[in-house]
């Protein structure tokens, strides 16, 4: 590829700005200052810097976000921050798809790729990927039978929706994890509505088999491993 349209890709400006900065000398491939903007490259293989930035790169790549309340899950927002913002350099520079959105007071567990395969993967309730809630309540936790054996909600179109069958375990009396295939607008809190509770507060913790890290504090991201992302589906 080109080395004007790999770092015009990855926003390092327009092409006619990098063409600009390969003329100031700020661009070097493999330790060589570069005076040709045209120049081939392997992105995979060759060392790239601009200015004092070495240039990250992978043909796709798959983050976890542990995503803190009041964010919302959208790559713009007119009103509001989003996910997208909190992500910085050097996985800004790609344009990433969100697989499974949290409602803007709902934290935890959110998983970005630039693959839209695995994006397909995760998101269809016919790959049976489960996404495990923990859930506060206001009021003790009773009726788990009609949960588990799917309730009728409103879905984001105001239809009537019935849920499949899903898991729940109980913490004590107000607290529980909740594990459920789809993914419909406010649905956890729409289940527990159901059965007349109303969800306090609520984390998605884990994604398949892939738990959230708690080593990483709210907002922060990291990258996942080709392992990771088998958990996800296994």
């Amino acid at each position: 590829m080109r080395i004007d349209k790999f770092l015009s890709n990855l926003k390092f400006g327009s092409r006619k700005e990098v063409h600009e900065l390969v003329k100031k000398g700020y661009i070097t491939v493999n330790g060589v200052v570069i005076s040709d903007f045209g120049l081939d490259i392997s992105p995979a293989l060759d060392q790239i810097i601009v200015g004092e930035e070495t240039v990250y790169y992978q043909p796709s790549i798959t983050l976890m976000m542990n995503k803190p309340k009041g964010v919302v899950s959208a790559n713009t927002d007119l009103l509001d921050k989003t996910v997208i913002d909190l992500i910085e350099i050097p996985f800004a520079r790609f344009d990433f798809n969100i697989a499974g959105r949290l409602d803007k007071d709902t934290e935890g567990l959110l998983i970005l790729t630039t693959d839209g395969s695995m994006l397909h993967q995760i998101i269809s309730p016919s790959k049976e990927v489960y996404k495990t809630y923990l859930v506060e309540l206001r009021d003790p936790l009773t009726r788990t039978e009609e949960l588990e054996n799917g309730v009728v909600i409103k879905d984001g179109k105001n239809m009537d929706f019935t849920t499949k069958p899903c898991f729940i375990k109980q913490i004590n009396e107000k607290v529980a994890t909740i594990k459920i295939l789809e993914g419909k607008f406010h649905q956890v809190k729409r289940m527990f509505e159901a059965i007349e509770n109303e969800v306090v507060a609520l984390k998605r913790i884990a994604i398949g088999e892939l738990p959230l890290d708690d080593n990483l504090l709210p907002g922060e991201v990291k990258e996942l491993s080709q392992v990771d992302i088998l958990n996800i589906f296994r």
